[in-house]
């Protein structure tokens, strides 16, 4: 074989080994990426340990930041969109159009159409519905109207009997308003009426929004206490109603900016405010004023405190003996027996309610 045939020959091994270099480290490469894939998919350990080598918090830190969260902040209850009052842009024209203006009208200032100095009749005390159903009756939790028009006709176990919407709003007449009551057939009963049931309209029967009425407050595991309660009116309430819960009567001299919370003007003892549950539940919503469900300032306790003792003070009586003809069925803070069982009055109106409720529980499953 000669030189030239060898220099060849070196010149072609030369060349395999080189490709044959490339390839090897081609394959390496290939093979890497694929083990870095599999372990990132299937070895969730690994990533834990890597991502805990690159920012490490410890137990401590993350406690003293959720504490320090919770003492800074309130919580706040979720938005509740179950029900919204309709725009009054939507109120139709023409006459019945016309009538639920009216009726707002009459629920927003209802002591200068029908009160002492009202200019249709004087048959109230000077209060305005809007006074216990705030914004005419369109806001959450503040005794609204949303269920009016789909829940009525209602039985009341209070009158033993089912009660129109005419008929529960006489009922607020003769409690709330400690007046009279008002003629069914009149143009101003029929406006409130229709007031009532366009608030409502979207609400299919039967339906009874979450965020109607007022929310019920879980009951103390003590009474409430009407001495920590006046501490509460006098911190939270008096640039409002008053040092002497009298309120403050408008320019106008014909209904009150805000109402009385006691005395002759108030609301009778028959009124569903005289129920500290339903005083408690409205005051933590809506009070101060300006207050609403998801901002509220008053705590629970604070709120049954001051039912308390805004229901302790002397308000104007109604006869009640033709009320709640089945004991049975009196709620745990009715206020005035004979009662089903054997807790006094004083424990019906003020607490501890447990008790009671317990009772009365039951006594209902073995009816059962």
């Amino acid at each position: 074989m000669n030189q030239n045939n060898l220099n060849e020959t070196e010149k072609a091994i030369l060349v395999l080994s080189r490709t044959t270099a490339i390839i090897a480290i081609f394959f390496i490469l290939v093979v890497g990426i694929l083990v870095s894939l599999i372990i990132d998919t299937t070895d969730p350990l690994i990533k834990v340990v890597a991502a805990n080598t690159e920012t490490k918090v410890s137990p401590v830190d993350k406690t003293t930041e959720t504490n320090s969260t919770t003492s800074t902040s309130t919580p706040e209850i979720p938005v509740d969109n179950s029900w919204i009052a309709p725009d009054d842009s939507t109120i139709p024209q023409g006459k019945e159009g016309d009538q639920i203006r009216y009726g707002k009208e009459l629920v927003a200032h209802t002591a200068n159409y029908l009160g002492p100095k009202g200019s249709v009749m004087q048959m109230s005390n000077g209060m305005n519905c809007q006074n216990c159903h705030n914004e005419g009756g369109s806001k959450p939790f503040a005794f609204n109207f949303a269920a009016v028009k789909s829940t009525y006709p209602q039985f009341k176990a209070r009158s033993n009997t089912w009660v129109s919407i005419a008929g529960r709003i006489n009922g607020c007449f003769q409690r709330s308003l400690n007046g009279a009551k008002l003629d069914t057939t009149s143009k101003e009963m029929i406006a409130m009426v229709a007031y009532m049931k366009w608030l409502g309209k979207d609400v299919a029967k039967g339906v009874k929004p979450k965020n109607a009425g007022i929310e019920k407050l879980a009951f103390l595991e003590r009474a409430a206490d009407p001495l920590k309660g006046k501490a509460v009116f006098v911190n939270s309430c008096v640039s409002c109603h008053g040092k002497n819960g009298e309120g403050l009567l408008a320019a106008s001299g014909t209904e009150y900016t805000y109402p009385p919370l006691w005395g002759k003007g108030s609301y009778n003892d028959g009124a569903g405010l005289y129920r500290i549950s339903n005083f408690a539940g409205f005051v933590k919503n809506n009070m101060p004023f300006g207050v609403n469900y998801q901002h509220p300032i008053l705590n629970d306790e604070q709120s049954w405190d001051v039912a308390a003792f805004v229901n302790s003070q002397a308000r104007p009586h109604k006869d009640q003996k033709a009320d709640w003809k089945d004991l049975t069925k009196k709620p745990v803070d009715f206020p005035f027996g004979p009662y089903a069982d054997k807790f006094s009055e004083k424990q019906h109106k003020y607490g501890p309610f447990k008790p009671i409720d317990k009772e009365q529980k039951l006594k209902s499953k073995k009816k059962v």
